[in-house]
């Protein structure tokens, strides 16, 4: 027997097995939790978006309030 031929009875084998009976509610509860985790990951989106935003707008007031590109004042010696 060659390798396709093998490979072929094998196939047809396969395909005269028995198959296992899959519950009738198999496909609702698969598309239920797929639009679970769908939801899921929209909101982990959404929260990820907002931390962004909330740390741009947090960046934005301290570079308004400090003024890092300012140079600081030269100490004269007077003071330590």
């Amino acid at each position: 027997m060659s390798g396709l031929d093998r490979r072929e009875a094998e196939a047809l084998r396969r395909l005269r097995q028995v198959r296992p009976v899959v519950p009738p509610e198999l496909a609702a509860r698969a598309a239920e939790e797929g639009r679970r985790l769908l939801r899921r990951r929209r909101a982990l989106a959404a929260v990820g978006w907002a931390l962004l935003l909330a740390a741009v707008v947090a960046f934005a007031l301290w570079a308004a309030v400090a003024e890092p590109w300012v140079a600081p004042e030269a100490n004269d010696g007077l003071y330590p």
